[in-house]
């Protein structure tokens, strides 16, 4: 019996991709794989499957194949491919755009906390995509209904830092593909709260939605629910009762930065999601709680930001490497920790 298995993913943290996995039952004669996919996957459009195909993202035994190779039986066949247009018209709007980096197939932009990045409920403009679509109006590849356009990975609305927008179909295709396999670099700073013990360390857990609260994530250490999930760190600096770390994503799950460090008991400062708008270390005194709600209030969001963000060029085949200052509202509360410490030793 032929297997099949869908791990369509939309992450906040990852990528924006449909991805299939096919094993060819023993009895299948000789087939275009094209047509072969197309018989099984609803949407699967042969304009899809040959986009696919060109930017190498239809893999049989783990190469790539054109779109007329001919299927056998046992073969493992796995496809990654964007998502299906959506009677959705997206609203171009003049929004900024932080660019650090542009040629004609791809753009890498910084983006500021408090943006979201795609429309969904109580967020129809005003986002990401909403910008997107008033800065590429003018391209001949643009369609005022693709709900991303050139969006192949996201991140929170209140994460800053860099992201890679494509801007043609064959760039987004590629790009989507070395985010499925694992091939790009994401580096992160976060400030969490309590001293870090180990100088470096690996989180590894299944991260899903809590079954308790559907609004949060949790890990699920067991491995009985939730997708796998790893996520490296290394201390950059101890700040008395904070931590700044960087973090390295080997995957790139729905909030997994802030999940797993509230895992191992070092939760995101101000993360009011997972309960890091709370005074989780310090002292009792009043003039350090004071100081702490200063901080919030410079900083009203997660201490977290996407620093680092490597890849492939999809046309050259350059590695491509950026890196980004932290923002202004995390470096100052930052400063202010470092300053605190630094007086309360004295």
């Amino acid at each position: 019996m032929e297997e099949f298995e869908n791990d369509n993913e939309e992450l906040e943290e990852g990528v924006l991709y449909e991805h299939f996995k096919f094993t060819v039952d023993v009895g299948q004669s000789s087939l275009r794989i094209d047509k072969f996919l197309s018989n099984r996957m609803e949407n699967a459009s042969r304009s899809r499957l040959q986009a696919a195909a060109d930017a190498g993202n239809i893999l049989v035994d783990g190469k790539s194949v054109r779109s007329n190779y001919k299927v056998k039986p046992n073969q493992e066949i796995v496809i990654v491919m964007d998502y299906p247009r959506r009677e959705l018209k997206i609203i171009a709007e003049d929004i900024p755009l932080n660019i650090v980096y542009e040629d004609d197939d791809l753009m890498v932009i910084n983006k500021p906390p408090g943006l979201v990045v795609h429309p969904g409920h109580g967020n129809y403009s005003g986002t990401l995509v909403n910008a997107l679509a008033w800065y590429f109006k003018d391209l001949p590849l643009f369609n005022s209904q693709d709900p991303r356009p050139g969006l192949v990975h996201r991140i929170d609305k209140d994460t800053s830092g860099l992201m890679v927008v494509a801007k043609t179909e064959q760039a987004k295709n590629k790009l989507a593909l070395q985010f499925f396999e694992k091939t790009t670099e994401r580096r992160y700073q976060a400030l969490v709260w309590g001293s870090v013990k180990e100088d470096e360390g690996t989180v590894t857990g299944n991260v899903g939605r809590s079954l308790k609260n559907r609004q949060v994530f949790t890990v699920f250490p067991d491995g009985d629910y939730g997708k796998h999930a790893v996520t490296h760190y290394k201390v950059l600096r101890r700040i008395g009762y904070v931590t700044l770390v960087e973090c390295r994503l080997e995957t790139g799950r729905t909030h997994q930065i802030r999940v797993h460090m509230k895992h191992i008991n070092h939760t995101l400062f101000n993360d009011s999601n997972y309960g890091g708008d709370q005074i989780l270390r310090g002292t009792t005194f009043s003039k350090y709680k004071q100081f702490v709600q200063n901080c919030f209030t410079i900083l009203p969001r997660q201490a977290l930001h996407a620093k680092t963000l490597g890849f492939t060029h999809p046309t050259t085949g350059e590695k491509m490497l950026f890196n980004s200052e932290l923002p202004e509202d995390m470096a100052t509360a930052i400063e202010k920790w470092e300053n605190y410490i630094a007086t309360r030793n004295e």
